[in-house]
């Protein structure tokens, strides 16, 4: 059976996608039944003994081209299809823009392997040389503002400006979330349904919900019911222990390139925040505080904040977003 999902006409170019399965809302774990924003191409990659590959959009300026380019490296939960408004600001502004999605996450192989934000920073600054380009700015938001920063800190060099839209790893997750394993990781992710992703989503990502934000759900909790779902909560595991584990935190200081901090104020994120108690819960993951305290450590950062907005600014706030964003470039 077929059927298809549309997006509100405000996220038209951000979220739009078909299903067809055997369960009507099934996704496949790399994201075959959604459509992308712009055309995706794939790089291949070996490592560990694997041929994987690695998707991504290289959407070309739509008018007067400056010759500047802008990398987004999308957040844990998300993949490149969140990114739709964005790319076409940059791009009818004469930017060249460069959406990976990660190894592990969105249409890139879901390989069992050993996930660093090294090995990742590698694999994209692979992509840009294959794709002829020197210098670029890199805007992480999320988890993508953990592997922003550390491919800042090993690619100085290639950097124009370093853009972080909520960043996680403001705090070193180690010092107040318990630890826990991988496997016990997996076995949480193993439980993830729509109601609880939506519950998730709602309390994590957005100061006031939007049925456009709906299909955020639809796409993260789609992939549940494919067949091969334990190999993307195995893969989603293994990514939670890299962030845990691979703080950048206690770099920020060594950054050496130009670094702009995009702050939701009302954002609250703490990975593993459901192994934390309500007062913990409080004392953690405040963007308010932690935006200026980031910025701060940052050699000569500038921060830009946003009033009554959550994790997701550029889907939050699009409007403001994007003017904040193309008046740093």
């Amino acid at each position: 059976m077929f059927r298809k999902l549309f997006v509100p006409a405000a996220f038209l170019l951000c979220l739009s996608f078909s299903l067809s399965a055997q369960k009507t809302d099934t996704l496949s774990i790399t994201l075959e039944g959604v459509t992308y924003p712009y055309p995706v191409k794939y790089f291949p990659i070996h490592t560990e003994g694997q041929d994987i590959r690695m998707a991504y959009m290289d959407v070309a300026p739509t008018q007067n081209a400056n010759g500047r380019t802008v990398v987004l490296f999308h957040g844990k939960n998300f993949g490149g299809y969140y990114w739709g408004n964005v790319i076409k600001g940059l791009t009818e502004h004469g930017f060249r823009v460069i959406v990976p999605d990660q190894i592990g996450f969105g249409k890139s192989s879901k390989a069992f392997i050993h996930y660093s934000f090294h090995q990742l920073a590698r694999w994209n600054k692979a992509l840009l040389d294959t794709l002829g380009i020197q210098k670029a700015n890199i805007l992480g938001h999320s988890m993508g503002g953990m592997l922003a920063t550390r491919f800042a800190l090993l690619y100085p060099q290639t950097i124009e400006k370093l853009l972080l839209e909520d960043p996680i790893g403001l705090e070193d997750y180690r010092e107040f979330v318990p630890y826990v394993t991988t496997e016990e990781e997996y076995k949480t992710e193993l439980k993830g349904t729509a109601a609880s992703i939506k519950k998730y989503y709602q309390s994590s990502y957005f100061t006031s919900w939007k049925p456009a934000y709906d299909e955020l759900v639809n796409i993260g909790a789609g992939v549940t019911f494919s067949a091969d779902f334990p190999r993307y909560a195995k893969v989603a595991a293994m990514t939670f222990t890299m962030i845990y584990e691979q703080p950048v935190v206690h770099e920020f200081q060594d950054i050496k390139v130009p670094t702009v901090l995009f702050i939701g104020k009302e954002d609250k994120t703490i990975v593993g925040k459901g192994l934390l108690s309500p007062q913990e819960q409080a004392r953690h993951g405040q963007y308010k505080v932690l935006g200026k305290q980031t910025a701060a450590r940052i050699p000569k950062a500038k921060l830009i904040e946003f009033e009554g907005c959550g994790h997701i600014p550029h889907m939050e706030v699009p409007t403001e977003f994007m003017n904040a964003l193309l008046a740093a470039l």
